[in-house]
């Protein structure tokens, strides 16, 4: 091959993975030995069933369809695009192809040879774990390519470079003092305590002839130990210093002096030269420098919150949990960690909020502010799975009261919750298009009223009804007395025994949303209106599963659990013999809800609509493969809930 033509396969190679993790000399072997194919409209390149051969492909121009011949019926399965990989069974089991494929129109494609990438296969373990993750187009996708899909994209990509976020990475730049207060043993804790006073700081380390640490004292040592005893203040400083010391040198890693302190329950962390005690001190690092690195950390946001009653101050702080959320999503953080993490948040803001409103008007409704409320959080928010500040959904519930004070108790808590409702939307939240808030009288009701809403959705389960149950069967309570939100739980459950109807008619409005495994070339966009020509990423993926789970846990009458990745964890350990797929569609709405915050940083919206040229080739691929856990599962509820013979 011409050195003209071997630099055109290399540049176009080099832009799809997992080419894209070849370095530029072993790039250029592999574009040698490349064979350039044409195949004409309807020529098959192999057919299922055939021999695997020494090559495997790369579409340069045209479309090749890979389609599965089963039950004397083709099946297309994928419409390979420009940059795809396949045909990869030559190169990772040499067995015969299971599926077909066939140019759709005159096509161009690239044959790598399997001997000059088998070696590259052993060596590069990007390369590797692009395959194992079932990145290649027609590859044979095993449960376990998911896992492998998350570590692949951890890999794939570089790390943030937020210093102030860097609290497990060991990157982040940490300021400590190097200036310190050092007392020869031997002293008393009046000449220690007057130095103290004299430098400003908290502590003082406790030092032999030869600068070595023997141990520390900080203001709480004097405060317990001196004053509260009534010691003299002559007593020699080592009879009250903490020992022995915990020592560190300044290099060590960021990660490893924070859980040092952590460990060790440590207010200060004391360097010296060798990082032992047996040689000078050279620093000094506190838990207040500590969060000073953190930045963003949520250990800082969460005590900011929690110390300050100003409300433009909480959105400040909401604010900069967006950063912290940016960086969680970039470095492949556990997905339960990152919405563990910004629930809390979120639901100090509504503490907070209810706080500051009841300190505004229980003056004025001494007798209704008595009653027993509590503040729910529904739909995505009640699930915990709410990363993006997207629409609002919520409502109260509150004790039954005698009718006559029924109108001044509704009065109360609709006034309450409008004040929550005009923080949250302060702190950059959106209100529900539907109006389902706590500050709308409908959802802000007495117990009975509740139990009577879901006694009708659950007895008369029409269309508006299922909508109902897919909002508001996700509650969770936030603020007040959980008791009430236990009750409407105890309830539910009460309801739908013996009912089984109402789950038949739950899982059919869970099947209208069947998984898009026809995408593959082009996605299954929205065809009109302003999201047109993008990909709903939450109508078409996230809620076949959450719905899937919620009606499993439903069955199952599991109580306490509305995360929906968490739901296929317990429903795995209920349904052993489906353990494997429920843990998959687990993995799969992490995947899915990564992905969703990610395009909603990247467009400032709620990400819920796809553009699909801001995918890769990885993310696209990482997209379908969470399609197959749907398909599967829908399956299954078909069969179990009888659809098939359930009336229309």
């Amino acid at each position: 091959m011409s050195n003209v033509i071997v630099n055109r396969v290399k540049e176009f190679l080099k832009r799809y993975p997992p080419f894209t993790f070849l370095n530029d000399g072993t790039l250029g072997l592999v574009s040698k030995e490349v064979e350039v194919k044409y195949f004409s409209k309807g020529e098959y390149l192999f057919s299922q069933g055939d021999p695997a051969q020494n090559f495997f492909f790369v579409l340069k121009e045209g479309i090749v369809q890979l389609a599965e011949q089963k039950d004397e019926k083709e099946n297309v399965v994928e419409v390979c695009d420009e940059g795809d990989v396949f045909g990869v069974l030559a190169l990772l089991g040499k067995r015969p192809y299971i599926l077909s494929a066939q140019a759709i129109e005159d096509s161009l494609v690239y044959a790598i040879p399997v001997g000059v990438f088998e070696k590259i296969l052993e060596e590069n373990s990007r390369v590797s774990l692009y395959f194992a993750a079932g990145f290649a187009s027609g590859q044979v996708v095993v449960r376990s390519d998911l896992s492998q899909s998350q570590k692949a994209r951890s890999e794939f990509k570089e790390l943030s470079k937020d210093n102030g976020l860097m609290i497990f990475t060991g990157q982040s730049d940490l300021n400590f003092s190097s200036d310190v207060l050092c007392c020869l043993i031997g002293k008393n804790i009046g000449e220690a305590a007057k130095s103290m006073s004299e430098k400003g700081v908290g502590s003082v380390i406790i030092v032999d002839e030869n600068k070595f640490p023997l141990g520390i004292i900080t203001d709480k040592d004097i405060r317990n130990k001196v004053v509260a005893r009534g010691l003299s203040y002559e007593t020699p400083v080592e009879e009250i210093m903490t020992k022995p010391v915990i020592t560190k040198t300044k290099d060590a890693g960021f990660s490893d002096l924070y859980l040092t302190m952590i460990k060790n329950r440590l207010h200060h962390l004391i360097f010296t030269e060798d990082g032992t005690s047996q040689s000078p001190v050279t620093g000094i690092l506190s838990d207040h420098d500590i969060l000073l690195s953190q930045g963003n950390s949520p250990a800082v946001l969460i005590n900011a919150l929690m110390n300050t009653w100003d409300v433009n101050e909480m959105a400040k702080v909401r604010n900069r949990a967006e950063l912290l959320l940016k960086y969680y999503l970039e470095n492949e953080v556990a997905m339960d960690f990152v919405a563990n993490i910004i629930s809390e948040i979120n639901d100090i803001i509504i503490q907070r909020a209810i706080r500051i409103a009841k300190n505004k008007h229980d003056v004025d409704f001494p007798e209704a502010s008595k009653v027993k409320f509590c503040f729910l959080s529904l739909g995505s928010e009640g699930r915990e799975e709410q990363l993006l500040r997207t629409d609002l959904d919520n409502a109260i519930v509150y004790e039954d009261v005698p009718q006559v004070q029924q109108e001044e108790v509704q009065k109360y808590m609709l006034t309450i919750a409008e004040d929550v409702i005009e923080t949250l939307l302060i702190c950059g939240f959106q209100p529900c298009p539907a109006d389902m808030m706590a500050n709308n009288p409908q959802w802000c009701q007495p117990l009975s009223k509740w139990k009577e809403y879901f006694s009708d959705w659950i007895i008369s389960p029409n269309q508006k009804a299922l909508l109902h149950a897919t909002i508001f069967f996700d509650f969770r309570p936030v603020f007040g007395h959980k008791a009430l939100s236990d009750e409407m739980t105890d309830h539910i459950y009460q309801e739908i025994s013996g009912k089984t109807i109402f789950l038949n008619f739950l899982a059919k409005n869970a099947l209208l949303n069947p998984a898009p495994l026809g995408f593959f070339r082009n996605f299954i966009v929205e065809k009109t209106g302003e999201h047109r020509d993008k990909f709903d990423i939450k109508l078409r993926a996230m809620m076949p599963l959450t719905d899937i789970a919620r009606i499993l846990v439903l069955s199952h009458r599991v109580v306490g659990i509305n995360n929906t990745f968490k739901r296929f964890e317990k429903l795995a350990e209920l349904e052993p013999h489906h353990q494997e797929l429920l843990l998959e569609a687990g993995k799969a709405y992490e995947i899915l809800m990564r992905m969703r915050a990610i395009e909603g940083m990247r467009s400032e919206s709620g990400g819920r609509y796809i553009q699909p040229e801001v995918l890769g080739k990885l993310q696209r691929q990482l997209l379908k493969n969470t399609f197959a856990p749907i398909d599967e599962l829908q399956k299954i509820m078909r069969v179990r809930f009888q659809l098939d013979y359930f009336a229309s």
